[in-house]
């Protein structure tokens, strides 16, 4: 809900199958219920809330992968491409469980699944 509906054409004219939370469900529905509707669904949640992110982290969950928007505009027009490029990047590591922060100049890759060598 914190993101422009901008987003949906934006990112389905790179080929991926993109929704808005404001076609699917309420806007005052939990974060913890988000997360569980993008599991289910399969789906990643694109934002620039950093509570997704915190709950993955902090519950261990392995899905949904999250890609968190730390930039100052968060407009598809503006930073549209410096996403595409992260998402392109970090395309298997999201396929299987990731937190992903797209900042100005820097992309963070955290993969939510435990590195079996540690």
């Amino acid at each position: 809900m914190n993101l422009s509906t901008d987003w949906v054409p934006y990112l389905a004219g790179l080929g991926h199958d993109a929704v808005h939370w404001a076609s699917v469900g309420r806007p005052d529905t939990a974060d913890a219920d988000i997360l569980a509707w993008a599991r289910a669904q399969d789906r990643v949640i694109l934002t620039n809330d950093l509570d997704f992110g915190t709950m993955l982290i902090v519950s261990g969950a392995q899905t949904p992968s999250v890609v968190q928007l730390r930039t100052d505009i968060t407009l598809a027009a503006h930073v549209g491409p410096l996403v595409a490029q992260a998402v392109l990047q970090t395309a298997s590591a999201l396929g299987s469980g990731a937190l992903v922060t797209v900042e100005t100049g820097r992309v963070r890759l955290r993969p939510l699944i435990p590195d079996p060598e540690v």
